[in-house]
């Protein structure tokens, strides 16, 4: 096995590393795209209430959003591919006992048990390639691992909806088994072992604890609801802040928060990516409840949005970085409330050519149009150094977003708990609440305009690594995100 940073692409070596993050990071992927279309089936095999759908997304969003940051630093301390290999046993462990679950409460903790390995396997993998492979074929490294990813996350739903009518909901967990019997043995064989001689053993768990803590809590009071739980949470969100003030070396240092277009771009994150979690989750519902497509025909319908992104993603940073990421950043969420109010059309019996393809194509065009340029804004906004933090919590603020939407949406539209089992009642707090996750993405529209600035080209640092992307439930980490760039610290 050759050294880390030594190893080349054309070598059989180098295609092995390939294939084991790729395989590693298309679990993670999968599992955000294929189980929005299963939610119905599991819902009527297990006699569940809407909030148990709730808790089947949020629970994995939950242990992931709060961790993630934390994952990537244990790599760099105590061995990437060692931690890696970890996080997909993991997920693999928390996978199994997703498909077996003989009750909603014994899935709900699965996935929150999956969520900690995604934690741990999601920026293991971007780092192998980055540590791996020698500076000369690192991009190219990087931009197989994107591309493939890409391929993974873009046929989730036509899985998962292949799967749910086939074998059972049950393989859309099942599934992730045989992928981490075969990556893993590669892993270890073939992946050299890295780390960063820099890191230091100090880890902020207290700072993972809390952050976790307060997104539970608060997610619990929405989808309850519960006002104690809500002012608990608040309480525990303030301790986290007071916390991250006082450490030496935080997971969360908010002196980055200092840079105002960091700032206003990430609150820009918020509001796109809460529009889309709730769109998607709400939107796979709709299909199958009202719409009457099966499972296979919700997950086709919704492969639009994937594709182009996969396609289109890489001209779209392009053209970003020509013109500027203000106008992209304004333009593409108001194609993507565009899409939403289109669905409004798709009720029963809805043709996917005259109803649901306008929807998903125009969504697809904003999510091309932005997605791409807000992971390069954020990238730009701080000093290279920094790059990989400002990445790594871009992305948990993300999935944050996602995780307290499909907590709120249901509540805001008036949604009961067995709403998802008729077709009137749930085709109509659907139509309540894509307008309203149509004016989030208005607001982070009007944001980015007001603040975001083209960056001055001396300030800004490489532009992203990773070109191809199908960044649905969050922006692709870059590879800087996960090298630690900081003494001890990583994305």
């Amino acid at each position: 096995m050759k050294a880390p940073g030594l190893i080349r692409l054309s070598t059989a070596t180098g295609r092995w590393v390939v294939l084991t993050t790729v395989l590693g990071s298309s679990m993670a992927l999968l599992d955000s795209t294929v189980v929005n279309v299963a939610l119905p089936r599991i819902g009527e095999d297990l006699n569940a209430d809407m909030a148990v759908l709730q808790w089947t997304i949020n629970a994995y969003m939950l242990t992931l959003a709060g961790l993630i940051l934390l994952g990537g630093a244990l790599g760099d301390r105590f061995g990437r591919r060692k931690i890696f290999v970890f996080g997909v046993v993991w997920f693999a462990a928390g996978s199994l006992l997703c498909g077996l679950a003989p009750n909603d409460l014994v899935l709900v903790g699965a996935r929150a048990l999956q969520g900690v390995g995604a934690a741990l396997l999601t920026p293991g993998s971007l780092s192998l390639i980055q540590a791996s492979f020698h500076p000369d074929d690192r991009a190219r490294a990087v931009g197989l691992w994107s591309g493939f990813g890409g391929v993974g996350a873009a046929v989730g739903p036509f899985l998962g909806g292949w799967l749910v009518d086939g074998p059972g909901w049950r393989w859309v967990f099942l599934i992730n088994v045989p992928l981490a019997a075969l990556c893993v043995p590669v892993a270890l064989k073939h992946v050299p072992e890295s780390r960063d001689p820099q890191a230091h053993g100090r880890f902020d768990v207290l700072g993972a604890v809390l952050g976790a803590a307060a997104l539970a809590l608060v997610t619990y009071a929405l989808i309850a609801p519960s006002v104690w739980a809500g002012l608990a949470g608040v309480l525990v969100g303030v301790a986290f802040v007071l916390v991250e003030r006082r450490r030496p070396a935080p997971m969360l240092p908010l002196s980055i928060f200092a840079n105002r277009q960091f700032t206003a771009v990430n609150i820009v994150t918020l509001c796109v990516y809460a529009a889309f979690s709730g769109f998607f989750f709400l939107t796979a519902l709709q299909l199958q409840v009202v719409a009457g497509y099966s499972a296979l025909g919700a997950g086709l319908a919704l492969l639009p949005t994937t594709v182009l992104m996969l396609l289109l993603s890489a001209k779209s940073g392009e053209l970003a970085e020509r013109i500027g990421p203000r106008i992209p950043l304004t333009v593409g969420p108001l194609l993507c409330a565009t899409g939403m109010m289109l669905m409004l059309r798709v009720g029963e019996n809805a043709s996917f050519v005259r109803d649901v393809l306008p929807a998903m194509v125009v969504m697809g065009m904003g999510m091309v149009t932005l997605v791409a340029p807000l992971t390069a804004t954020v990238l730009a906004s701080v000093e290279t150094a920094r790059a990989g933090l400002a990445s790594g919590i871009n992305n948990a603020a993300a999935r944050a977003a996602g995780l307290l939407a499909v907590a709120a949406l249901p509540l805001l539209a008036g949604m009961g708990p067995e709403a998802y089992r008729s077709a009137a009642e749930f085709g109509a707090t659907f139509r309540r609440a894509m307008p309203m996750c149509a004016g989030v993405l208005v607001v982070g529209s009007l944001i980015a305009w007001w603040t975001v600035r083209k960056p001055l080209a001396e300030a800004a640092p490489a532009r992203p690594e990773c070109r191809m992307n199908c960044g649905v439930s969050a922006p692709p980490l870059e590879a800087a995100a996960v090298v630690s760039t900081e003494p001890g610290r990583s994305g």
